[in-house]
């Protein structure tokens, strides 16, 4: 194990832990469907950015050893896929609160343990769509957010709270092969949170439902220029690219 790397319990939850506990920039980062937290850690250690990772395992148990933030109908998803890639922005995951009221404790642990300046929080997938609903329904506020094959849900519900957005820094990227979260899913997902006023970065990518190397080094390059204006105390540019 990497010196820098370290497992911790925060708020309950089984926490990977990268960098320094002093860093200013704290990064949350949610595991999909299905994973755990060992699935990221490589990613935290090669991003080369001053900052405090920390990778929460979710409670549930998934498929095949990894975990969740909320339980899935399997028989139904693989039927859904059947015909073809997926849009989930009118499903209302029953799991859904409970997932961020803990992920709300989870924060407000960690704020109050290393008191970070910047707190960016994202996530892959399923993680994805929590880190969203937390900074459209939650009550700690984050300076960052990062979405990386990701969908809307429960949409009209989102619709409510959109202008939360307004003058958020926001990452989305998408796999334009993605056979799990349809393409036109993640397009739809950068056009809510466009419409909610974010500055958007936006990555589109040859490649399927992953976190390709492009993806990293444009997350990368948002979280330093994040670091910067942090610093400096101004907006982040962050131009959406159609």
């Amino acid at each position: 194990m990497a010196k820098s790397e370290r497992t911790l319990e925060i708020a309950g939850l089984c926490t990977t832990a990268v960098g320094a506990p002093d860093a200013s920039m704290a990064v949350v980062l949610l595991h999909g469907y299905a994973m755990k937290p060992a699935d990221l850690t490589p990613f935290a250690h090669s991003m080369g950015v001053p900052a405090l990772f920390l990778l929460p395992q979710g409670p549930q148990a998934g498929p095949a050893g990894g975990c969740a933030w909320w339980d899935i109908d399997v028989g139904a998803r693989e039927t859904a896929v059947l015909s073809g890639p997926r849009d989930l922005s009118e499903q209302y995951p029953p799991g859904l609160g409970a997932a961020r009221d803990r992920l709300e404790q989870f924060l407000e642990a960690a704020t109050s343990t290393f008191k970070p300046g910047c707190t960016v929080i994202g996530g892959f997938s399923q993680g994805g769509m929590l880190s969203l609903d937390f900074v459209l329904r939650g009550s700690t506020r984050v300076d960052g957010l990062a979405l990386m094959s990701a969908s809307r849900i429960a949409r009209a519900d989102w619709e409510l709270k959109r202008e939360r957005l307004r003058g958020l820094p926001a990452f989305v990227s998408h796999g334009r092969a993605d056979q799990d979260l349809a393409f036109t899913a993640g397009e739809a997902l950068r056009d809510f949170v466009l419409a909610g006023g974010a500055e958007v970065s936006w990555v589109p990518f040859d490649g399927g439902h992953e976190i390709p190397l492009v993806v990293w080094r444009a997350l990368r390059k948002f979280l330093s220029a994040l670091l910067r204006c942090r610093g400096k105390e101004t907006r982040l540019p962050t131009p959406v690219h159609k």
